[in-house]
């Protein structure tokens, strides 16, 4: 069936009814006023029209499906518990955990407070700025922050954290390590839905061009028409698609550390 979002009415209650027989959950749930740990909070109206209103529904289905993976996966591979996080959709600015965001930022993970922001205006910006459109590309947005949520559930954020405060010229490339491997997680969890026969080979395609799509040198030559490597934040176009391969490939914890290889 690919990945697709939930959606209310004659067929969104059979796609639900679906759904539920698939996941083994009541997905009605996340829509009729349930109190779902992992439901996004809204902290500004997010939502106020019919398309607003269904890209909601499609990012409370796949947050809820990313974290029920993570709580497979985690004790399973890493032998820890998972928490979950928590989703807030804005719009324009907020005040969050780390400090004062807006729009521009993008979707970010504050590892004070363990919450995900996201303005859904990005999701926009994605298909028509970067051209990556897709809704697994989405997901992948999603799946890419709790990643990071991951990471400090497994004490990596903290210790990257520490090691960029004692050698603060090693700051960019430990960032870039630290992104590399949330994409990888990402893919990991990929590998769930493609078990599951939720994703296709389409689905795929898009999560890597997503991937792709927010490379530094891709991002940079878009800004400023030349590259500068030892600028990187996040990682080149490339290797942020392949570690999101890497994850999907294998589906292990493991086969993510960004931290000892050479690439």
């Amino acid at each position: 069936m690919g990945f697709g979002a939930p959606h209310i009415g004659i067929g969104g209650f059979l796609v639900l009814l679906v759904l539920s027989l698939i996941f083994h959950r009541n997905l009605f749930t996340l829509f009729s006023g349930g109190s779902a740990s992992d439901r996004p909070v809204a902290t500004s109206p997010a939502a106020s029209s019919p398309a607003q209103n269904s890209e909601v529904q499609f990012v409370s289905f796949v947050l809820d499906d990313v974290q029920r993976a993570w709580q497979n996966l985690l004790p399973a591979q890493a032998g820890r518990q998972y928490r979950h996080a928590k989703l807030v959709l804005f719009r324009d600015s907020i005040e969050s955990g780390c400090g004062q965001a807006a729009s521009s930022t993008g979707p970010f993970y504050c590892p004070d407070d363990e919450k995900v922001y996201l303005d859904l205006g990005f999701f926009e910006e994605l298909k028509h700025r970067f051209g990556a459109p897709g809704e697994f590309a989405q997901a992948y947005v999603i799946a890419h922050e709790i990643g990071h949520h991951v990471q400090k559930l497994l004490g990596i954020e903290g210790k990257v954290q520490r090691m960029r405060q004692s050698d603060p010229a090693e700051a960019n490339p430990l960032s870039v390590r630290l992104e590399l491997q949330a994409d990888c997680f990402a893919g990991v969890w990929a590998k769930s839905t493609e078990q599951r026969k939720i994703i296709d080979q389409n689905d795929i395609e898009e999560g890597l061009r997503a991937a792709a799509s927010v490379g530094d040198d891709r991002l940079q030559r878009m800004a400023t028409g030349h590259v500068s490597p030892e600028k990187f934040t996040h990682g080149s176009s490339r290797q942020r698609a392949e570690w999101f391969q890497n994850g999907l490939n294998s589906g292990q914890i493991s086969a993510c550390d960004t931290f000892s290889s050479a690439r």
